[in-house]
């Protein structure tokens, strides 16, 4: 099947999020949604994921699901929202709980935060599988840029969240916790053993230099041929050694504390005190 594809673009974190509708229904999947996230005011606004709603119910679709491809580091994921206005189940990789472990301890969230993944509604593995509707979704284990990374291959399209990026602009960092560049070369492969034809749709897109507009759909043989870490047959160990290095010059993320902490528990804020504020905390020291 050749599932009908609505990107969305958030200018603020250069992230792509999709709808994904089936070709003869109205049965849809959201992938990577944004709340709009404001860190000086700590204020959040639902803007952008206010689009998507719009959107839907325009079309007159049915959400079936809201995926996650990974714990973004980036924004602050809107699925609970877009579940209470829209329906649908929220899922992610079961790697999910290697990612809360990790990032548990590194907020110091204590016994009451749970790590076994039960925020979310479905735990995706490798070889699992789902539907929208008529159409069937496979889904990939991808880890590299976080251990939880995952592609959904719906129909002849690939959503792979941060793992690829445009020709142009390469692959994705791979020195957060429980980040590996062998894992991403290995995962690059698995998605390049896709038909040549296969849609990749990324997750970000930040506009390499000298193209013009930004961009989000390829395919599977435009990545074998033109991606400049990883395509015309890179060894492993070259890409490595390229990943490893460009890594080492990256500034973190400009929203990667609250992200994590809110991403981590699907889209939740953690739990608010006595009075009901809600707080961030800002670990000194450990990423």
């Amino acid at each position: 099947m050749t599932p009908i594809v609505k990107a969305f673009f958030d200018p603020q974190t250069f992230t792509v999020s999709y709808v994904v509708q089936e070709p003869e229904g109205l049965a849809c999947a959201i992938i990577d949604s944004v709340l709009d996230f404001d860190h000086a005011s700590g204020r959040t606004d639902t803007s952008s994921a206010d689009q998507i709603v719009e959107y839907v119910e325009a079309q007159g679709l049915r959400v079936e699901w809201i995926l996650e491809s990974h714990v973004h580091a980036d924004h602050l994921s809107a699925a609970p929202y877009l579940q209470e206005k829209l329906g649908g189940k929220i899922g992610i990789g079961e790697n999910i709980v290697v990612v809360q472990d990790t990032f548990g301890k590194v907020f110091n969230e204590g016994t009451e935060f749970q790590r076994d993944g039960s925020q979310f509604d479905a735990l995706f593995a490798e070889g699992s599988s789902f539907h929208i509707g008529q159409m069937r979704g496979d889904v990939l284990h991808t880890p590299g840029h976080t251990p939880a990374c995952m592609t959904y291959v719906i129909g002849d399209a690939a959503f792979v969240g941060d793992t690829l990026f445009m020709p142009d602009f390469g692959t994705a960092r791979c020195d957060f916790p429980g980040g590996s560049s062998e894992d991403l070369f290995a995962s690059i492969q698995k998605i390049l053993s896709l038909p040549d034809e296969t849609r990749i749709f990324v997750g970000h897109d930040y506009k390499a230099p000298g193209r013009d507009e930004f961009a989000w759909e390829t395919t599977v043989g435009e990545q074998k041929a033109l991606n400049v870490h990883i395509g015309q047959g890179r060894s492993i160990e070259e890409f490595v050694e390229m990943r490893d290095a460009r890594d080492a010059t990256l500034a973190m993320p400009r929203l990667i504390l609250p992200s994590l902490q809110v991403n981590m528990r699907a889209g939740q804020m953690p739990p608010a005190d006595e009075q009901g504020d809600v707080f961030m905390k800002i670990p000194v020291n450990k990423l």
